[in-house]
């Protein structure tokens, strides 16, 4: 397969104030300039969503932020990546983390959502949802419902060979386990996955 170079990524703060920064990542240098706004617009984008989501109708109890991110993978043209943002408030029991993930597949040009990584018509809800559900028996995690089957639009990110569905705080577990994460190899899902897509790409042995 031909080269492909890493995105370049520098490392952005937006200061609110006293106690409230965010760091962010921006793509810079890339071929594809098109690409490169629509990578950093998305993320942006939902920078503030995440601190939107935080503040609501309450910014002035706000007494940290912190906003911060991962980047999960970079290499055969698939880039990846976590932003987290932790906020408290005043007089609030604890602080509250929320972690939005972006993925893109820079050979195609655009964002990935999770019905992207596989083929079509596969159940792929179903077979994730299976493996998810072993996961959790297998680490005796303690659910606050019964799990079921995933989102249409789970939150998930890639790294190297790897698949992770993850879970915000309370949506699966108690606050004290923190982000109930599930990794899944390619491997185990090599049939059903996109041979053209970001998983296929990574799933190959070279």
């Amino acid at each position: 397969m031909p080269i492909s170079l890493p995105v370049s990524i520098q490392t952005l703060e937006h200061n609110g104030g006293v106690n409230k920064n965010i760091y962010y990542p921006q793509a810079f240098h890339m071929d594809n300039h098109t690409l490169q706004r629509n990578i950093n617009h998305a993320i942006i984008h939902e920078v503030q969503t995440l601190i939107n989501q935080q503040i609501e109708d309450m910014p002035s109890t706000v007494v940290e932020m912190l906003g911060t991110y991962e980047l999960k993978n970079n290499q055969r043209n698939v880039l990846s990546l976590t932003l987290t943002n932790y906020t408290y408030h005043y007089h609030a029991a604890h602080g509250m983390t929320y972690i939005n993930a972006l993925t893109f597949d820079l050979e195609k040009g655009k964002k990935s959502e999770l019905e992207d990584l596989f083929k079509p018509n596969s159940n792929y809800r179903e077979r994730l949802s299976a493996i998810i559900k072993r996961q959790i028996k297998q680490r005796e995690i303690a659910l606050l419902d019964d799990f079921t089957i995933i989102k249409p639009d789970q939150d998930f990110y890639v790294a190297d060979k790897t698949l992770v569905i993850y879970f915000q705080l309370y949506e699966l577990t108690a606050y004290a386990f923190g982000f109930p994460m599930f990794p899944i190899s390619v491997y185990d899902i090599q049939d059903i996955i996109n041979e053209d897509g970001p998983l296929g790409r990574l799933a190959e042995n070279n």
